[in-house]
């Protein structure tokens, strides 16, 4: 019988390391992550987050000696989530987030980017992202807003290079621009939450944050978070913040909602951040312990499928250890 020859089509493209590296379609770069910061105001120590190996909660002196390890590691952006003592409804006191800022930035000047998350969750004593009307029963949009502005541009004032708004509120963006602006700020650039999910995911940030809603009117986000099952909002809410002055849209979380990144870029030119959260990033951490992924490995496949469906941006708690891993990633 005479022996057939297949002729190999797609495998010469595969045959070692540097034609697989010549060939790739995404191409990883350290250089477009940020690192999640947590300062807590009522500690007097670093402590552990749960379900985040490696990621602790920082007091205001030791964020600096966190910044300065993930700089020697590469990782030169940051988005600070600070966690302040007190637990109110309303008048609330941001002078810790923007002393953190300005601590910051005196000792790292221009050598570090930070945004500045933008949310009362941490703030309230009901956990919810905004103002509650008296029975509770509903975030109060107006309201929320008017807070935000302000905090806003205290921030700005401190030396935050960006504010990330990840309340979902209607009408945030234009109102942080127009504040922004009206104060000279025109430079400081807005990073919106344009599409953030109510999701089952956030789990080990509401504990580095204290910010589960526990209320007895309401009992959730999803009156103002969006719903996995409405894709169509996402993007109405992104294009919308883009139309309203966001300069980076942000989709969050990340790993579940590729179709939401690959969708919304074909529809903006802006910048997309992939924010892969904190209960994706656990559920690495647990396979990885037991021994049944590689995590370096895992990580690196997730940034990855994010890059590969359109985003420019990923946060991601691993960022501090971007480099040394793509660095030495086998293609």
């Amino acid at each position: 019988m005479e022996k057939i020859f297949y002729p190999l089509t797609q495998r010469r493209l595969r045959t070692d390391t540097h034609i697989r590296e010549l060939t790739a379609s995404v191409k990883l770069s350290h250089k477009s992550f940020i690192q999640p910061l947590f300062v807590d105001e009522a500690i007097a120590e670093p402590r552990p987050v749960n379900g985040l190996a490696d990621v602790e909660a920082d007091t205001a002196s030791t964020v600096l000696k966190t910044i300065e390890r993930s700089i020697k590691g590469g990782a030169t952006k940051f988005l600070l989530f600070p966690v302040p003592a007190e637990k109110k409804e309303s008048n609330f006191n941001f002078s810790f987030a923007t002393a953190v800022i300005r601590s910051i930035k005196k000792n790292f000047g221009n050598d570090v980017w930070i945004a500045s998350d933008l949310c009362l969750c941490s703030y309230t004593t009901h956990g919810h992202c905004g103002i509650l009307n008296d029975d509770h029963s509903k975030l109060v949009n107006h309201k929320t807003v008017d807070v935000l502005s302000t905090y806003a541009t205290q921030v700005a004032v401190a030396g935050a290079d960006s504010i990330a708004p990840s309340d979902m509120t209607d009408g945030r963006i234009t109102a942080i621009r127009t504040a922004l602006d009206a104060l000279g700020y025109d430079t400081v650039s807005i990073m919106s939450y344009s599409a953030k999910f109510s999701s089952q995911f956030y789990g080990p940030f509401r504990d580095a944050c204290h910010s589960a809603p526990n209320t007895n009117g309401l009992k959730n986000r999803k009156t103002y978070q969006l719903s996995p099952l409405n894709s169509n909002d996402a993007i109405v809410s992104s294009l919308r913040d883009e139309k309203e002055g966001a300069d980076i849209l942000m989709v969050k979380p990340a790993g579940l909602y590729t179709d939401i990144i690959a969708r919304l870029k074909q529809q903006t030119l802006k910048p997309i951040a992939a924010y892969h959260v904190s209960g994706e990033f656990a559920a690495i951490e647990a396979l990885a312990e037991k021994g049944l992924v590689n995590r370096e490995a895992a990580n690196l496949e997730v940034w990855t499928a994010l890059t590969r469906a359109g985003s420019d941006i990923i946060i991601s708690y691993a960022a501090k250890n971007a480099k040394e891993w793509i660095d030495k990633m086998e293609y």
